[in-house]
């Protein structure tokens, strides 16, 4: 019989657990590979386009605010589907509007190309939620935390990426107007071979599949709307929405305003911009180690202290970065609220698992789509035509210093299920 496993190998792929493990982070990094893929390529895109600051602002806009409802309804899929037919239908819909975005020729259709593009951002929910069936909970929050790290990384390394998938296209004798619409077919086929992967090799629990273990019948699809009053969830939700809402703005955002402020290449303003996503290989999971350290010392009142401060120290960054008066400079303070930002993430998710054992989905997919939330409002900021980006990252920095506050005085409390008396591990070794 398969049980939770209680330690992370992470250079294992032996048994269902690590096999799904290593699938759906890689999952998620497609998809994130495809949401983002446009961004590094928008000076481009803004001019042939004709775009205006808040057209470009309305697009970003739009490519995160689907992802809202998609999280939400993600989540609830997961407990009733299972998560394996869920990723692989999510990765074969969601692929459509990736290979199809080259036919946009004007504002209005790229709009809707990018909203339905940003079906795929709900991706993160399954992989949480795959995460969270198949290891135990003293080591949930940091696995969580790895493959939720891992999995952002695909919004930094298309910023690296597809600038280079670009401009070789351009150098096989295509025009750049041609070249950016060519280069998002790579995702779409990416999108596609995973789903294959996902269907062939991963399993909704360490026992089996929902329809091989009976999962449906001995855990009831009905919703427990119950959890919409527990105030944990919502503070968790502005966290998220102050971690990891800042994380997509930035990514959306990141390249425009190396090239406008510093005057950059889009090439060069790729690169420093996917050095931020590129963080997440470690950061994200430094977060969650950390938080299940202090969480076994502490129990849940740390890992609440421990997110409360790594917002602070993140906002703290932004104002520094915002403020930022040279391109070294700037590189500087984004590297450091980076570090705390993508921390946060993994300390949220470091305590969402134990919220509602029976609504775990839910739970992820409410505090998921609040990320999302986030970085649809901070899209505002952004599409502002009065409002420079230096003034959009000095008051998005201000909001989550206050959010700190906020977790800072939540009483977070573990709902009782049973636990492991295993010392937290992060194993390097198969």
């Amino acid at each position: 019989m398969e049980k939770q496993l209680t330690k992370l190998n992470i250079f294992s792929f032996k048994g269902v657990q690590m096999r799904t493990f290593h699938i759906t982070w890689l999952m998620f990094f497609v998809c994130f590979f495809g949401w983002f893929g446009l961004a590094p390529l928008m000076p481009t895109i803004r001019a042939e386009l004709h775009l205006s600051k808040g057209q470009v602002g309305n697009t970003i806009i739009a490519s995160v605010a689907a992802t809202i409802i998609a999280r939400l309804i993600i989540g609830k899929l997961c407990d009733t589907w299972g998560p394996r037919k869920t990723a692989v239908r999510l990765l074969i819909i969601g692929s459509l509007p990736v290979f199809l975005v080259g036919l946009a020729h004007d504002y209005t259709s790229f709009l809707l190309f990018r909203l339905a593009i940003g079906v795929i951002g709900s991706s993160f929910v399954i992989t949480q939620f795959h995460t969270s069936m198949m290891f135990a909970p003293n080591i949930k929050g940091t696995a969580n935390a790895v493959t939720g790290g891992w999995g952002n990384l695909g919004g930094g390394v298309t910023n690296m990426v597809m600038p280079l998938i670009f401009a070789a296209i351009v150098g096989a004798g295509f025009t750049k107007a041609e070249a950016w619409r060519y280069a998002m077919i790579v995702p779409g086929v990416m999108m596609l071979i995973i789903a294959f992967v996902y269907w062939k090799f991963t399993k909704d629990t360490p026992n089996g599949n929902y329809d091989e273990v009976g999962y449906a019948k001995t855990n009831p699809s009905k919703t427990d709307w119950s959890i919409l009053t527990d105030w944990r969830v919502w503070a968790l939700t502005m966290a998220y929405a102050m971690c990891f809402g800042m994380e997509i703005t930035f990514d959306n955002v990141a390249s425009l305003h190396f090239v406008d402020t510093f005057h950059l290449s889009q090439s060069s303003a790729g690169f420093w911009a996917g050095i931020f996503g590129f963080m997440n290989i470690f950061a994200r999971a430094l977060g969650g180690i950390v938080s299940d350290k202090v969480g076994g010392k502490f129990g849940m009142r740390g890992k609440g202290l421990l997110l409360a401060g790594v917002l602070l120290l993140e906002g703290m960054g932004l104002i520094l970065f915002a403020q930022s008066g040279s391109l070294t400079m700037a590189i500087i303070s984004m590297l450091s609220f980076a570090l705390f930002l993508k921390m946060s993430n993994g300390a949220t998710y470091g305590i969402v698992p134990f919220i509602n054992s029976k609504n775990v989905g839910m739970v992820s997919g409410i505090v998921g789509a609040g990320g999302n939330l986030g970085g649809m409002l901070f899209g505002f900021l952004f599409k502002s035509e009065h409002i420079t980006y230096v003034q959009a990252f000095t008051y998005i920095g201000i909001t989550v210093m206050v959010v700190s506050a906020i977790v800072l005085i939540t009483r977070f409390q573990k709902q009782a299920e049973p636990q492991t008396a295993d010392e937290p591990a992060l194993a390097l070794g198969a």
